[in-house]
C-alpha cells in the first residue's frame, strides 16, 4: 500500500520561503500539484527516477525547486518568493512510471494535502 503524506505546510508572508516534505517512491517519478480555493488541480513541478530529469509550471519556474533523496525516501518541493496566487492544497503524487510526467492522469497515488495561505 502505497501512502503519501505531505508536510511543511502553513502561513508564510508575501516573499517567504516554505519547503514542503513527502514520502517517495523508488523507481517512480514524482510530482507536486496544487489547487487554489475553487480552481482544478494544477500541475506545479515534476522529477524523475531517480532524478536527473525535472520540470516545472511557469508560474513555478525560478521560484520552486523539486528534489528527492533516493536514501531518505523523500520528495521536496522549496517554494521561495512565495505570492498570495500561490495559496493552495499541495499534493504530492507518484507517477505511473519513472519518467517525467505532467498531467494528472500520469499519477496512480496522491497525498492528502498540506495547505499553503500566503498573506500578510
Amino acid at each position: 500500500q502505497v501512502q503519501l503524506v505531505e508536510s511543511g505546510g502553513g502561513l508564510v508572508q508575501p516573499g517567504g520561503s516554505l519547503r514542503l516534505s513527502c514520502a517517495a517512491s523508488s523507481h517512480f517519478a514524482m510530482g507536486w500539484f496544487r489547487q487554489p480555493p475553487g480552481k482544478e488541480r494544477e500541475f506545479v513541478a515534476g522529477i524523475s527516477w531517480p532524478g536527473a530529469k525535472t520540470t516545472y509550471s511557469n508560474s513555478a519556474k525560478g521560484r520552486f525547486a523539486i528534489s528527492r533523496d533516493n536514501v531518505k525516501n523523500e520528495l521536496y518541493l522549496q517554494m521561495n518568493d512565495l505570492k498570495p496566487e500561490d495559496t493552495a492544497t499541495y499534493f504530492c503524487a507518484r507517477g505511473k512510471n519513472s519518467a517525467l510526467q505532467w498531467a494528472k492522469e500520469d499519477y496512480d497515488y496522491w497525498g492528502q494535502g498540506t495547505q499553503v495561505t500566503v498573506s500578510s
